[in-house]
């Protein structure tokens, strides 16, 4: 006879299943309040208490060209020893309207992009910084002289929404946005005099000085008069350089001078210590890296 057609028996079997039911919604309710419970197979750990004490691996991003077209740019960051976390193609397609670049590596590991390195005292950059490789040849020999091949707008358009998206993540500092040159001067030139740098300041990335305080620092003094070297190297090591302060204009030295200029005077980039590069160098300290007024202690 059906339960349906039996009223009696349909309460019977009620009864029965109610302490059942209690006990799997009590399971239920156990398994929701534990959100942070993570299986790991030969244990489970509860992730329901995090640390208040904790930073980022990443602190820095390192911009590159790769000095390759794009089938043998993707081939030898995906192959051989040297890689980094993403790629931007030259001209990227399009999905539902937006660029698509490359992840190569996850962000969560080191990638091979930055080798020996420094800037602002921290050595070896691969294990704090996102390496971006651009598709882009670089500098080729030419009867008339060295050409550099220049970003096209796609790309750039697609290089400035990544890098916003990772320097708002991980709230990475105007200053702490460079290119391979600024943190490698001895050996690198990447990526290179025609990098978009103004663009990805006007977008929020990275940092620019402002032209008023390079203009006032300039007043009374010709762009191309002659600057102290060792002035000129304290401040390029107080920005984040890794330059001698000895005053000596060595080949160590113009390298340096040279990266930095490249950076934010791409025009020349000759290492010729000069008064508009001295300028630049303290507007942008004096707006990044401001010094305390004499007798504070530079406390906020």
């Amino acid at each position: 006879m059906s339960v349906f057609r039996d009223p009696r028996r349909f309460v019977r079997q009620g009864r029965r299943l109610a302490p059942r039911v209690a006990a799997l919604l009590g399971v239920l309710a156990l398994a929701a309040c534990a959100t942070g419970m993570t299986d790991r197979g030969a244990y489970f750990a509860d992730t329901n208490h995090p640390a208040q004490g904790v930073d980022s691996r990443v602190r820095f991003l390192v911009m590159h060209y790769t000095a390759l077209d794009e089938a043998d740019s993707l081939r030898v960051l995906t192959t051989e020893a040297v890689s980094a976390h993403y790629l931007v193609p030259a001209d990227p397609p399009l999905r539902d309207g937006r660029p698509v670049v490359w992840q190569l590596v996850p962000e969560s590991q080191r990638a091979w992009h930055a080798g020996r390195s420094e800037w602002q005292g921290t050595t070896e950059l691969n294990a704090a910084s996102i390496g971006i490789e651009n598709v882009n040849i670089g500098p080729r020999r030419t009867p008339q002289g060295v050409v550099w091949q220049p970003y096209p707008p796609a790309q750039v358009r697609a290089l400035i929404r990544l890098a916003q998206d990772i320097v708002t993540r991980y709230r990475i500092p105007p200053t702490r946005v460079v290119g391979h040159s600024d943190i490698a001067p001895q050996r690198k030139l990447d990526p290179g005099p025609l990098f978009p740098w103004k663009q990805l300041y006007e977008a929020g990335v990275g940092a620019w000085p402002d032209p008023q305080t390079v203009k006032a620092d300039l007043a009374g003094r010709a762009p191309d008069a002659p600057a102290d070297v060792r002035g000129l190297q304290l401040k390029l090591a107080r920005y984040g350089y890794d330059v001698p302060t000895d005053g000596v204009l060595d080949a160590r030295t113009r390298r340096v001078f040279a990266a930095f200029q490249m950076h934010f005077r791409p025009a020349d980039y000759s290492g010729t210590p000069d008064a508009q590069t001295d300028a630049i160098a303290q507007a942008l300290l004096d707006k990044y890296m401001p010094q305390p007024e004499p007798g504070k202690d530079g406390t906020r």
